[in-house]
């Protein structure tokens, strides 16, 4: 096994352990941490339950790709795509003043994980 293939394989793992308390988050915006972080309080359930599944099932489709022998470069490239698009809605909310600087440093791990993709992308072959 090569170093980035230790790389993304620890990333993706990682991204499964990140998105499962992220999913925590928007499943239950009135707890503790999701108050710390600057979640709002009084969302609906059913919006809550639904970004939860899907950044659930995005956690899903990183372990999925973490255990695969090879690992698919297009799906690498959409999860980069997604954790700074993440980052950067987020970023873009508190500079508009309508979020605390809290949730901007509680996505930076999507921006860090993000970096980490796109370099395994450019280092590894097409």
């Amino acid at each position: 096994m090569t170093d980035n293939d230790r790389l993304i394989r620890s990333a993706l793992w990682f991204s499964v352990a990140y998105n499962c308390g992220g999913a925590f988050l928007f499943a239950f915006p009135s707890s503790a941490p999701a108050q710390l972080a600057g979640f709002p309080a009084g969302v609906p359930a059913i919006y809550r339950a639904l970004l939860a599944f899907f950044v659930v099932l995005f956690g899903g489709a990183y372990a999925w790709l973490a255990r695969r022998p090879t690992i698919d470069r297009p799906l690498v490239a959409l999860s980069a795509i997604g954790k700074a698009g993440v980052f950067a809605i987020i970023l873009l909310f508190w500079v508009l003043g309508l979020i605390p600087c809290l949730g901007v440093l509680a996505t930076t791990g999507d921006l860090v994980l993000a970096g980490i993709f796109a370099f395994w992308l450019s280092k590894t072959r097409l």
